[in-house]
Formats: C-alpha cells, structure tokens, sequence
C-alpha cells in the first residue's frame, strides 16, 4: 500500500469513529423510539423467534445493556458500535469490485452520512443488524469473485444466515446470488458447485432457531410477514412515499450520486460485468419488489436497508469512476463535497428536533409519537398514581404504550400488554396474584372507552390524566383508570389475525 493510500484508509477510519462517537453522544440523550422498547423487552427473554421478527435485534440490545445497563445508551450501544465492522466490510468489498481505494473509501463515508445508517443504527431496530450483515454479505460475495475460492461461499452462508437472523428481508439475497450467478458467464461454473449449496445449508442452520420457534407457534411470524405480500386490494397513493422518503432517507446529495451511479452501471460506464451485476442485483431486486408491494400497502422507509450498501458502492463509482458531461460533472463534484457536510448536519437537526421540537416552533413533525420525549417525566407520574391507588399491575392496550412504560417506571413493575398475548408469548406468565385485585389502566384519551375494560372490569374509574410533553407542546394525554372486580381472565389469550 502507498503512503497515499495508506493516508486515505487511515483518513476515512477517522472520519467513520467520528461520525460513530456522535451517534453515541445522541444516543445518550434521546430517549427511545416505541419499537425500541418493545424490542429491549424481548432482549428480557431471548427466543429463536418472535411475533414480528428474527431474534437478531434482541441479541444486539442484550449485548449493549449487558455493557451499560438498561439505559437508552445501553440499548443502542452495540448497534452504533457494529457500524466499525460495516464499513469495514463495505470499503472492503469496493476495494474489490472496482479495485480503487478511491471508492472504498467513499462508498464507506457516504453509506455513514446517509440517514438510514446514521438514523438506522441509532434508532435499533431489525434493519439496524440486516443493514450490517449486508455489507458483510457483499464483502463475502466479492471475495468468491476475487479469489476464486469455495471456501468463500460457507462465509456467504455465514452473513447470509446472519441477516436472515436480523429480518426476513434477506431471503432476497437468495435470488439476488441467483441472478449474479446466471448472469455473469464466469461464475456460473458455481451452480454445479457443492461450496455454494454447502453455504446455502450453513445459512440455512444459522436460520434453523427461527424455524424452530415458528414451527411451535403455529407458523405465526411467518403468517404475519410473508401475509404482506398478499394483494387485497389497490391502492396505488402508496408509490408516491417511496422516492420522497428515500431521498431523505439517503440524504439529497448521496442520492443524487447514487443515482447517477446506479445509471453509470446500467450504461456499462463503470467496473466490470461481474461488479456491476452483483450491485445492481442487489439494488434492483429489492427495489422492484417494494415498489410493487406499495401498489397495494405502504412500504415504510427502512425497509429499503439492505439496498444501501450496494447504493453507496455505485454512489462512490458515479464520483471516481466515471467521466461525466460537463454539466453532470459539476453535479457529481458538487454532491461529492457536500455530501458527508450535509449528511452530518441533516443527523444533527433531526436529532435535535426530535429531542426538543424547537425547529418547528414546538409544533407536531414525524418523529413526535414515535420517540419518547416526555416519557420518563410522565412515568414518574404514573408511578406515583399507581402508589397512591394501591395498584399492583399497570395495564396497556397496545405494544408500544406497554413498552414504554416497562423500560421508564421503576425496574421490577407489574406492567402488562393484556390484549395481542401473541406478543408476549416468550416471556412468563405473570403472578395470578398480580391480576386478582387493583390495576392501572392506562391509555390515550379517547371519545369512547376501551371495549376490553368494559367487557374485563365491574368497576372502572378514571383517576387521574396525565399529558406527555415535548417542551410546550402536549403530545398525547393518558387517561389513568383504576379497575378491580374482574369478570372474567385478565389476559385475553384469543389467536391473533393470522391464526383465526
């Protein structure tokens, strides 16, 4: 390695810790998302499954709060921390498919300014571990190409497994090696390989516990999630969310890049088949499926996670590799220079405004109800109203209020989801005792009560309304219900939809 080269890896190493560090400062002082609790309590009671996803997120979050507690630190701190290996792999993998450090070292910067690893891996949740295992999946698949190997596809197998733990998003890996395989003359020696059908079997023993799990629960998970893929009906809104989002997503500039690349590849302006196959397999696969699934339902933006990686591979070819007009060159320079500048500042403002609100005035914006601004103010409210009523259990109706108030009230609380149980079936049953007298309900105020309660209770009565805050602005007021004199379960164990 040159000294030149030697200076660009260290340089982007350094930019990569700092950019890592940051996340780690606003990973302290944002409080967690609804997801991320809900997620930190199946960290409680680990699972080869769960209702919604593989069990890789529960693992990330164990590990962190193992190092720092159950904080909101705690939670967020090995994902933040995984981005060191990611884009390792991912600087890696460039270096191979286009052989230019150039673009390794920009594929790397620019996958960390974008939002959906700066965001992504803050916020934990399945995408955060997926969008990991896919940089190292492609670095895997590099190294087939670039060695020549088989031992390379029991590596394959390795991330593939891996990712297939995060989310089940990475079954789209298996097409996606499919078609860089049949598309790519010199590599289709591999089909009639036993290497690649060898990686194929680690993959699928390293999925093997969430098969397992799904097999004792009537295949539920999988219900739940490959049911997305059913068309009921067409509602085509759905398609215009998607290129808004992602290019906030991606952060203007690096889509701009990306995008130039990804036209640069098609053109066969850029590397050589084999690279230009892999990254557009894996980018276009994906891609088609989500905008064909946004014809019928919405496809939220992290779902595109996976793509990323390959996207900032092409995003650093549109830069280095390829000589533009002189107008798209001007472009491609500017979005070059500006890209990482305004990527940390866009993290900087989001995370600013969803910890004070201050950037709209204290106004309502997207992140409002879903991070948890006010939330360990209003549990120490509840908590007080709890004592004061003598309730042993504090009750909620959905998964994210539930959440929320087991990782804010005080550690040890009786708190319980008692709808959806599907949720909750890898953890213990509670106490019987816990249920047979005086209990909390709290929940959103609404124009009509719950029909649970009424249908549960012979005595409910509202003790108290309690608003979560963002500054001065009210985000949501709870009512407080005290309810006893049970008329039947607590706990409703009826199947969920997709078992019914």
């Amino acid at each position: 390695m040159s000294p030149q080269d030697a200076r660009l890896a260290r340089n982007t190493a350094l930019t990569v810790v700092a950019l890592v560090l940051l996340r780690l400062v606003a990973a302290a002082f944002t409080p967690l998302t609804f997801d991320e609790a809900y997620y930190w309590t199946w960290s409680k009671h680990l699972a080869g499954g769960y209702y919604d996803h593989p069990p890789m997120v529960a693992i990330v979050i164990r590990l962190g709060t193992m190092i720092a507690g159950d904080t909101e630190f705690g939670v967020r701190l090995v994902s933040i921390l995984l981005v060191l290996p990611m884009s390792w792999a991912l600087y890696r993998a460039a270096e191979i498919l286009f052989s230019s450090q150039r673009v390794a070292a920009t594929a790397a910067i620019l996958l960390n300014v974008t939002l959906m690893a700066a965001v992504g891996t803050m916020i934990v949740t399945p995408d955060s571990p997926l969008l990991v295992t896919s940089s190292f999946l492609l670095l895997c698949l590099a190294k087939v190409l670039e060695s020549g190997r088989g031992i390379w596809w029991l590596a394959v197998g390795v991330a593939a497994g891996a990712a297939l733990l995060s989310k089940y998003t990475a079954l789209f890996f298996g097409p996606i090696i499919l078609i860089w395989l049949v598309g790519v003359p010199r590599l289709r020696r591999w089909l009639l390989s036993p290497w690649l059908y060898l990686g194929g079997l680690v993959a699928l023993a390293l999925f093997a516990p969430v098969i397992l799990w799904n097999a004792d629960h009537h295949w539920v998970s999988f219900l739940k999630q490959f049911g997305r893929a059913r068309i009921e009906d067409f509602r085509p809104a759905f398609i215009a969310e998607l290129i808004p989002t992602q290019i906030g997503f991606a952060t203007p500039l690096v889509f701009i890049l990306g995008t130039l690349g990804l036209c640069a590849l098609f053109r066969r302006n850029a590397g050589a088949l084999a690279s230009r196959m892999l990254i557009g397999a894996t980018f276009w696969v994906i891609v088609l499926y989500f905008v064909w699934h946004s014809l019928h339902a919405r496809v939220e933006a992290n779902w595109f996670a996976p793509v990323y990686p390959a996207f900032a591979i092409a995003a650093a070819g549109a830069a280095h590799l390829v000589r533009w007009d002189a107008r798209w060159q001007r472009l491609a320079d500017f979005s070059l220079r500006w890209a990482a500048p305004s990527g940390i500042v866009l993290f900087a403002l989001l995370t600013f405004q969803a910890n004070t609100g201050m950037l709209t005035g204290y106004r309502r914006d997207s992140t409002v109800r879903s991070v948890g601004v006010g939330w360990r103010e209003l549990a120490g409210e509840i908590e007080a109203v709890r004592q004061r009523v003598g309730a042993s259990c504090v009750l909620a109706p959905d998964y994210g209020t539930t959440s929320w108030l087991a990782f804010y009230l005080p550690k040890g609380t009786c708190v319980l989801q008692p709808t959806q149980r599907i949720r909750w079936v890898n953890m213990p049953e509670p106490d019987p005792a816990l249920l047979a007298g005086r209990l909390l309900y709290v929940d959103e105020l609404r124009s009509q009560r719950q029909p649970y309660l009424d249908q549960t209770f012979a005595h409910i009565e509202r003790v108290a309304e309690l608003p979560r805050k963002r500054g001065p602005l009210t985000i949501e007021t709870y009512g407080l219900d005290l309810v006893y004199a049970a008329k039947r379960d607590v706990l409703d164990h009826s199947p969920p939809p997709e078992l019914e």
